[in-house]
């Protein structure tokens, strides 16, 4: 995932927290914040401590952010939006782990109408 999409900054985490609305199921939970004039998406990712040491968390992360990657064309430019990571998304597989991933995201509309969903 390229730079400019990345949220890294504790004050656009609070913000979207604070502003946005959340949706999620039992392995992710997604806050969204739509911004308009923003030209590509922004995503931050939160992994606690709970999920279990540096190399789980950090691979958790590289997961949700290679997920997202995979289908970035189609997710809409003028949100932005924080992943965070639940304990059952710890014993996933990468394909039930995308598929987890994504449900959340249609929940929370964040892919654009013109890509529509055809059996992903």
């Amino acid at each position: 995932m390229y730079r400019q999409n990345r949220l890294r900054k504790n004050e656009e985490f609070q913000m979207i927290f604070k502003k946005g609305k959340s949706v999620a199921n039992r392995q992710f939970v997604i806050y969204s914040l739509p911004k308009e004039g923003q030209d590509s998406f922004r995503v931050g990712v939160s992994v606690s401590k709970k999920m279990g040491n540096a190399v789980v968390r950090n691979r958790l992360r590289r997961l949700i952010k290679e997920s997202i990657r995979l289908r970035a064309d189609e997710v809409k430019s003028n949100v932005d939006f924080i992943v965070i990571c639940r304990l059952p998304a710890v014993e996933l597989e990468f394909d039930a782990f995308q598929g987890s991933l994504y449900h959340c995201m249609r929940k929370a509309k964040l892919f654009s109408s013109i890509h529509k969903e055809e059996g992903k």
